[in-house]
């Protein structure tokens, strides 16, 4: 393999590999799971290195994520839940109360809105992307955002008028 292609995909991971492993994590709810399914993704990238074809390399990755993960759940046919108590990122300053009852209302989404929602925050991927990725349409897209953050943002200010108000 020559070396330019390795720095390639290496710089493909270092740029979107966080992304990819909080995408995974959501739709797994198991860490080592999430990083398989992107560390089978970059090893079949240095296997196969072909991805001229690819118009968009951002949401194409995100797709084989996301579909190493369906594929992944069809053969193990179960699931396991996401410790409420494990951290999905360590911000400054961080918040354990604030983060765990975002992660509890994050959770608590219905499953299309909440890959919608990782994949628009974290992934930083536009409407047009993630319907690419999910293959919806983008108003769909953006329509699942919307709902979502509306449940988060009750879900959330209960949780604080709750605090404030015992």
């Amino acid at each position: 393999m020559q070396p330019s292609r390795i720095t390639e995909i290496e710089l493909l991971y270092r740029r979107h590999g966080p992304a990819l492993l909080l995408l995974a994590a959501a739709m797994t709810g198991e860490r080592s799971r999430a990083q398989d399914a992107v560390h089978q993704v970059f090893l079949k990238l240095l296997e196969d290195w072909d991805l001229r074809h690819v118009v968009d390399v951002k949401a194409y990755l995100f797709v084989c994520v996301r579909n190493t993960v369906l594929n992944d759940t069809k053969i193990r046919r179960h699931d396991v839940a996401l410790e409420h108590e494990a951290s999905w990122f360590d911000p400054p300053n961080r918040d354990y109360t604030g983060e765990l009852n975002l992660r509890r209302a994050l959770c608590a989404l219905p499953d299309d809105q909440r890959q919608v929602t990782t994949l628009h925050i974290w992934g930083e991927l536009t409407f047009s992307q993630i319907a690419d990725v999910l293959d919806i349409s983008s108003n769909t897209a953006a329509s699942r955002y919307r709902y979502a953050l509306a449940k988060l943002r009750e879900a959330m200010c209960t949780k604080e008028d709750f605090c404030a108000n015992p």
